[in-house]
C-alpha cells in the first residue's frame, strides 16, 4: 500500500478589514504629505522663505 504525501500547509489568506476608509490618516493629514521640509531650525526658516518667495517681493 501507497500512503499519499500530506497536504502542504496552507499560507493564511489576508484578513477582511471593513474598517471605515476615512478614519485611517494619509499622507495628506501630515506635514510630510505637503512637502514640509525635515530640517528645523529659524536658518532653515530662512532659507525656505528666501527660496519660496515670489520675485515681486525681492
Amino acid at each position: 500500500m501507497s500512503t499519499a504525501p500530506e497536504p502542504e500547509p496552507r499560507a493564511p489568506r489576508p484578513a477582511l478589514v471593513f474598517d471605515d476608509p476615512l478614519d485611517q490618516q494619509t499622507s495628506d493629514d501630515t506635514d510630510r504629505g505637503w512637502g514640509e521640509r525635515p530640517e528645523g531650525g529659524s536658518a532653515a526658516d530662512l532659507k525656505r522663505f528666501l527660496d519660496e518667495k515670489p520675485p515681486h517681493h525681492l
